[in-house]
């Protein structure tokens, strides 16, 4: 590492449209006992991303103001477990889109035999939040059914192969045909194209729903309570159609609801520490058997991250879209 600073994506202004974002030279981190130093070979882009460059998601208190959570590369400063030149994949509270990044140890994970660098970077925020909401907030069993709006986004292609591998079953939501059969190509049992399907009610021809998982909101809360089963979960990670539910609390009641929801980035560095052994332990040898890929849709260099960030956007993606350094 002959130089102390590096490249980095940053956001003009502090908030913008996609255009807003371009590269700067700034210091290169410097791990803290118990981080390690990663050299980035390839960071995922995901919503939350989009968000802060908006200006409605900031970093919390000592992450970086540079973009990017999630980054596959090789290690070059060792910690924990770790030794220079182990290949990684790790979670980061900000600063991914650049060429080095500081990472807790604990939240580093060993790449899976066969997959690339630019596969593994897809891995972390997705697989992090998918296990978190759906497994744990949302106690998904075998044998019991999935309803998941936005069954092609980043977190939809996981949570479709994360459910089948589990034993699940999978209802899956789409806005095209095209898409729906994507979902079905990826393992979902149904997949609805809601422009011209009914989801609620297919839903509850085909038994009813266990735990839905939905960034989609207040559109399609009445229709998904309404295909709960009793004791049913609905979780929340997003609310891309609206944020404001008007809450039937009698029928909450009545099927003995539970609607919850989290956020991924402001949990402590412990509570993160433990998810990454969890996943390790349940998902990684999911991804060695080939029952959970790493999807990618598009790869973009890092210099063009206003590009990767205006296609997520525009919706047309299927899985992930990942930064090239």
């Amino acid at each position: 590492m002959p130089t102390t600073t590096m490249t980095a994506i940053a956001i003009r202004n502090g908030r913008g449209a996609a255009d807003a974002l371009h590269a700067v030279q700034v210091p290169r981190p410097v791990p803290k006992p118990g981080e390690v130093l990663i050299r980035i070979h390839a960071a995922g882009v995901n919503r939350p991303d989009l968000l802060q460059r908006a200006g409605d998601y900031p970093p919390p208190p000592g992450a970086p103001e540079t973009l990017g959570l999630e980054v596959a590369g090789e290690i070059v400063v060792a910690a924990g477990r770790w030794r220079v030149g182990d290949r990684v994949c790790a979670l980061v509270g900000g600063g991914g889109y650049a060429e080095y990044a500081v990472a807790d140890a604990r939240h580093a994970l060993p790449i899976p035999n066969g997959l690339d660098f630019i596969h593994a970077a897809a891995l972390p925020e997705t697989v992090f939040t998918v296990y978190a909401n759906v497994f744990e907030h949302g106690a998904l069993k075998a044998g019991e059914r999935l309803l998941l709006h936005g069954a092609t986004s980043g977190i939809g292609v996981a949570a479709i192969q994360m459910a089948k591998a589990a034993g699940a079953q999978v209802l899956a939501t789409a806005r095209s045909a095209d898409k729906a059969a994507q979902a079905r190509a990826l393992g979902a049992d149904i997949a609805v194209n809601t422009t011209t399907q009914d989801f609620g009610a297919i839903a509850k021809d085909a038994g009813g729903i266990d735990v839905a998982l939905d960034m989609a909101g207040a559109p399609v809360f009445e229709a998904t309570l309404d295909a709960l089963n009793p004791g049913g979960r609905i979780v929340y990670i997003a609310a891309l159609g609206g944020p404001v539910l008007q809450v039937p609390v009698m029928a909450v009641m009545r099927k003995r609801a539970v609607i919850t929801g989290s956020t991924l980035r402001p949990r402590s560095a412990d509570e993160k520490a433990r998810l990454a052994a969890e996943i390790e332990r349940v998902v990684w040898p999911w991804i060695a058997d080939g029952r959970v890929r790493a999807i990618v849709d598009r790869t973009f260099p890092l210099a063009q991250a206003a590009d990767a960030h205006a296609f997520l956007e525009s919706g047309q993606h299927t899985g992930k879209v990942v930064l090239v350094v």
